[in-house]
């Protein structure tokens, strides 16, 4: 008779929101290529790559780390 609502859970990269933040990483990755900042480029790579994967934006200092690989 009465159904209880359907549990929700928001949508992590499906979200144009996401996608643009995964668009920033990847175009800040490239542009830094192009001027020479190969180091730097490897980390904004490592965090589109994390995104990707489906996970978010890490919140905390270890979190940071792993994404990062240090």
């Amino acid at each position: 008779m009465f159904q209880r609502s359907a549990k929700k859970k928001p949508a992590s990269m499906t979200s144009m929101d996401g996608m643009s933040t995964v668009t920033f990483f990847r175009l800040a990755k490239e542009e830094l290529e192009s001027v020479g900042y190969n180091d730097s480029a490897f980390y904004f790579e490592q965090v589109e790559e994390w995104l990707r994967s489906g996970k978010s934006l890490p919140t905390t200092e270890k979190e940071v780390s792993k994404v990062l690989g240090l």
